[in-house]
């Protein structure tokens, strides 16, 4: 763990440029993001994040005028919703369902 001293200069340096991100996530995700890291030659799980977040703006770009990524964009996010409302505490999730993507 870093000290306080040398938390604090990393924020007065990079506070422009970087921001801390500290989420909870299930421990299959971090499996994902150890999976990426190592896929992707990454430098571990904050690379992975950002890496996914790359590639998802990428996906986006791409939908604009390629339907086939507009259609995979479309399935992926039905897939993820589906997936975290089965996996939610509340047990919400069926009555948000989703479209299906044709």
């Amino acid at each position: 763990m870093a000290t306080t001293v040398s938390q604090r200069r990393w924020r007065n340096k990079n506070h422009m440029v970087k921001r801390q991100l500290n989420i909870m996530a299930r421990g299959l995700v971090h499996d994902y993001l150890d999976e990426i890291a190592t896929l992707f030659k990454l430098r571990g799980k904050g690379e992975a994040v950002t890496f996914s977040g790359f590639v998802v703006k990428s996906l986006l770009q791409q939908a604009e005028f390629n339907p086939e990524a507009k259609r995979l964009l479309d399935v992926f996010a039905e897939v993820y919703h589906k997936d975290r409302d089965l996996y939610s505490a509340s047990g919400e999730g069926a009555e948000n369902e989703l479209p299906s993507v044709t």
